[in-house]
């Protein structure tokens, strides 16, 4: 029998990550569509990054404010020392691999020379009017091989056109000018505020016609968090949901436009409340119209505030505490964005860099080394082997759709102690796993080390530290068939705090 199950063709083309419920479809009929929902091409590539960045820099970084006004002076931004190249080298450094730009925040202030405005940086000191910060950033991402993402604020409160359709218009064009002008965009990000402007009207934003033009331009980038590709995950923690649900209820599709335009048309608008406790479960499911993969980024700052503030050089989060985080979001099948603010140098921070080298550390020397490689796999299934192959793309299942429990026993090679659990669905078939169980077999008989609910593209468990020989994994629940892409079995680097789970800010 092969080792593997890799995803054919025909299976992923065959496969969307939407599904239309008709009237009158059974509760059977629904789990079936919801477990047959997969991630798009571009959303896969985005889950698989785990770790993002956010660069906010901008007025606010020279005021010493979170928010601007929208009535600052271009001159006060003079960066004299700005180094995007150390920006992305830091960021790369400590294992992120895509970086975005607030290339303008809510103040209205642009970071790149746009001819949509005179509130950009050039009319500031800055390389005397001539410099570009999207530019620098853009050119560094590519030269260190990560992915490269811009925020554009759709709140803007410097211009006088904001509050009409003029500014959807101009809208329009700053985002031609970032998406046409710097080679690849992976990623754009706007968020959902939405305030006066000078004149004291709000805007009615044209999101579908964003989305539209998006595609058109960067058909590869993914849209978040107001956007059909990525959600938020409702705080600014960094902390996820421990039942994380890809799938989600969507009763808006726009049925006709899906048939007509598969996933090139933007069928879905994101509505409602998905900051819920649990998103996307069997009863929440139910009486969807519709279903859709809708992802979550789990967002936090390094620092307290979002911009860069003297008064914050020593309250940057300790690694330890960037590792809690690190476990509870991409390991709770979730995206980290982790926002490293540079300082009026332009520069990240020696505070910053200081705790993110701590981090990556932990990181390493906790991952490097998997108990469970080697081990004699004992499972009624296809493809055992599959599950410690190192490669993502196979996976592990049982022999029909309707086995949706499975139990997979693992020797050791030789007795180890370890107490991190990390799981991995292939979500190119879609998300399975409801319930789950991990057991380690001592004194003739089998202990419960850790349980845990959804697994998505990666589940990381904490637990007390056990000494052992033998495992076994229960599947206890899924939706249809499920699958296991990896296993790994690891000893936390941080003595002592290995089950601190539960620790929140």
């Amino acid at each position: 029998m092969a080792s593997s199950a890799p995803v054919s063709a025909q299976d992923a083309a065959s496969k969307q990550n939407f599904a239309i419920i008709q009237p009158g479809a059974t509760e059977a009929d629904i789990i079936r569509k919801a477990a047959n929902v997969v991630s798009s091409p571009r959303q896969l590539r985005w889950q698989q990054l785990e770790l993002t960045a956010f660069f906010h820099v901008g007025v606010n970084t020279f005021t010493n404010r979170e928010w601007g006004t929208g009535k600052e002076d271009p001159a006060i931004f003079n960066p004299t020392q700005l180094d995007a190249r150390q920006w992305v080298r830091v960021a790369k450094e400590a294992g992120i691999k895509q970086v975005i730009l607030t290339a303008k925040h809510h103040d209205g202030f642009c970071l790149w020379p746009t001819a949509t405005t005179e509130h950009s940086v050039k009319n500031s000191p800055w390389k005397n009017g001539n410099g570009d910060v999207v530019q620098d950033v853009a050119e560094a991402c590519r030269e260190y091989g990560i992915g490269f993402g811009v925020y554009l604020s759709p709140w803007d409160m410097n211009s006088l056109v904001y509050g009409s359709d003029a500014y959807n218009d101009l809208f329009v064009e700053q985002l031609t000018e970032l998406l046409t002008k710097y080679g690849r965009v992976d990623e754009v990000w706007f968020d959902g505020a939405n305030g006066e402007g000078p004149n004291g009207k709000k805007q009615v934003y044209d999101f579908d016609r964003w989305y539209r033009h998006i595609r058109k331009l960067q058909p590869a980038a993914t849209i978040a968090i107001m956007g059909p590709d990525v959600r938020w995950v409702g705080t600014e923690t960094g902390y996820g949901r421990e039942t994380e649900w890809s799938v989600v209820p969507a009763d808006n599709l726009d049925q006709t436009a899906t048939a007509a335009n598969s996933q090139q048309a933007v069928a879905f608008k994101p509505t409602g409340d998905m900051r819920g406790e649990v998103l996307g479960s069997r009863e929440q499911i139910r009486n969807a119209k519709g279903l859709v993969w809708y992802p979550a980024e789990t967002d936090v700052s390094i620092r307290p505030g979002w911009f860069y503030h003297p008064a914050e050089d020593d309250k940057v989060k300790s690694p330890e505490k960037l590792l809690d985080i690190y476990y509870s979001s991409v390991g709770r099948n979730g995206v980290l964005l982790l926002n490293i603010p540079p300082d009026t140098r332009g520069l990240i921070h020696e505070s910053d860099v200081k705790a993110l080298q701590g981090w990556t550390k932990l990181r390493h020397d906790t991952f490097s080394k998997n108990f469970a490689e080697g081990a004699k796999v004992k499972a009624s299934g296809k493809y055992k082997k599959a599950m410690l192959d190192g490669k993502y793309e196979t996976h592990f299942t049982t022999k029909s759709e309707r086995d949706t429990t499975a139990t997979i026993e693992l020797k050791l090679k030789g007795e180890h102690t370890f107490d991190v659990l990390m799981l991995q669905e292939n979500i190119s078939v879609g998300q399975r796993i409801e319930k789950f169980v991990l057991e380690y077999w001592q004194e003739g008989q089998w202990q419960k080390a850790a349980e845990g609910t959804t697994v998505g593209y990666k589940r990381l468990l904490r637990f007390e530290p056990v000494t052992a020989s033998k495992v076994r994994l229960r599947i206890e629940s899924s939706r249809l068939n499920p699958t296991i892409s990896e296993i790994g079995l690891y000893k936390n680097a941080l003595e002592g705090a290995a089950y601190s789970a539960n620790e929140r800010e």
